[in-house]
């Protein structure tokens, strides 16, 4: 069973990819910023490309907001290597600045609690981890449907200036809109105001 909302992300090292250079990677190293881990299937598949390079064109964006992106799944660093070298017009990532992540013993995915055991593959699975190691997010979805990455970023946003201002963020909140006192008085005046 995936892990929940509230409870403390384990902890994990593993050896991940960025900007062709094989790297090592530890949850711990990212204490006080947030880290969106975001789990897919398999390289060199489908939906798995577009999502990568969608996450990959806004990580500037989770940059500024002190947020560090890590894709993950069970194939090696060597095989992430090979598909981050592979041309786009071939169902490769060329160029894409995005960290990915080996998880080839499925140790981590099964600590998430998202291994598909029969297949030996993560599930296409988002964890919004802050920078207390706590989970704020989970979204596990069917492998057929790629996740929304300007959702993702709202969820942060909206995460940290709860936490920031202790106010709460109201349906379809975006960063610069109004937030309300999570009391009946906060909440009776922000349904009565335009």
């Amino acid at each position: 069973m995936a892990l929940l909302p509230g409870t403390t992300a384990p902890s994990f090292e593993t050896k991940g990819v960025l900007k062709d250079q094989i790297v090592d990677f530890k949850l711990s190293d990212h204490k006080g910023k947030y880290v969106v881990l975001v789990f897919y299937p398999a390289d060199f598949t489908f939906v798995c490309p577009t999502e990568i390079l969608a996450f990959g064109d806004a990580r500037e964006e989770f940059a500024q907001n002190n947020c560090e992106l890590a894709m993950i799944s069970t194939d090696s660093e060597h095989t992430h290597q090979a598909w981050l070298r592979a041309k786009r017009s071939e169902g490769g990532l060329e160029g894409a600045p995005l960290l990915l992540l080996a998880d080839r013993n499925q140790k981590i995915t099964k600590q998430f609690g998202v291994l598909i055991p029969d297949a030996g593959i993560a599930m296409r699975a988002t964890y919004i981890i802050d920078g207390k190691g706590i989970i704020r997010h989970v979204q596990v979805n069917d492998g057929n449907v790629g996740r929304g990455v300007e959702e993702t970023l709202r969820l942060v946003q909206a995460f940290q200036f709860s936490d920031t201002n202790g106010e709460v963020c109201p349906a379809n909140w975006r960063k610069g809109k109004k937030t309300m006192k999570p009391t009946h008085d906060g909440v009776s005046k922000f349904l009565s105001e335009p």
